[in-house]
């Protein structure tokens, strides 16, 4: 996820990328411009249908906050640039503190009666409800965006224009389809499918992964 702000662009990449996004970054950007990793920063995610009435507690102001955009703001006495957004499908936001004052935010947070603490496995079977890839689960660097049921993601001017990674490909897929494409499985009952389980039709022939 990217913000623009005045003095720069702020990225959130996924933490398994981190290295190869950073590398990508500083060897295709031109002269003039830094990539600064933010090592001392923490990021706290609060998400859920209570998450804007609890930082409204704390914050003025922020439920006119729009999706997807951001605003720089003090919370429990430190400065924090806090975007609504998530990973979870529901209506929440990502705050991004000092790694110095994340204990005692997270705790100030949880203190509140609708907050409770879920770990990331939680928070993977929200994103597959709501239908959203995470990297070297449903996606990886052999996955095309129209593969993937992301083609949303590609811009007017992009397509337009080109010149992005993997475009030649891409943009053909868009103009004649793609060979495969991801599916959501829904399963009987409560039971998820796991990782690497088998789909299998009624006369026995294995599908996908």
């Amino acid at each position: 996820m990217a913000t623009r702000l005045e003095d720069g662009l702020f990225l959130v990449v996924n933490a398994a990328r981190k290295e190869a996004d950073l590398a990508h970054l500083r060897d295709r950007i031109a002269g003039g411009t830094t990539v600064e990793p933010l090592a001392e920063k923490a990021l706290l995610a609060l998400q859920g249908p209570a998450a804007v009435t609890v930082l409204s507690r704390f914050i003025a102001g922020i439920a006119r906050l729009g999706f997807m955009t951001a605003m720089e703001t003090m919370l429990d006495g430190c400065e924090c640039l806090i975007t609504r957004s998530g990973y979870t499908g529901e209506d929440g936001f990502e705050i991004s503190l000092p790694a110095s004052n994340a204990a005692t935010v997270a705790e100030m947070l949880l203190a509140q009666p609708e907050v409770r603490p879920i770990g990331l496995g939680a928070r993977d079977s929200l994103r597959l409800e709501a239908g959203l890839c995470l990297y070297g689960h449903d996606i990886d660097e052999t996955t095309t965006p129209v593969e993937a049921g992301l083609a949303w993601t590609i811009g007017r001017r992009r397509r337009a224009e080109g010149g992005f990674p993997g475009a030649a490909i891409v943009l053909r897929q868009l103009a004649e389809g793609a060979p495969r494409r991801r599916i959501g499985v829904l399963p009987d009952g409560r039971a998820p499918a796991r990782e690497d389980t088998a789909i299998v039709s009624p006369a026995g022939r294995r599908s996908g992964g």
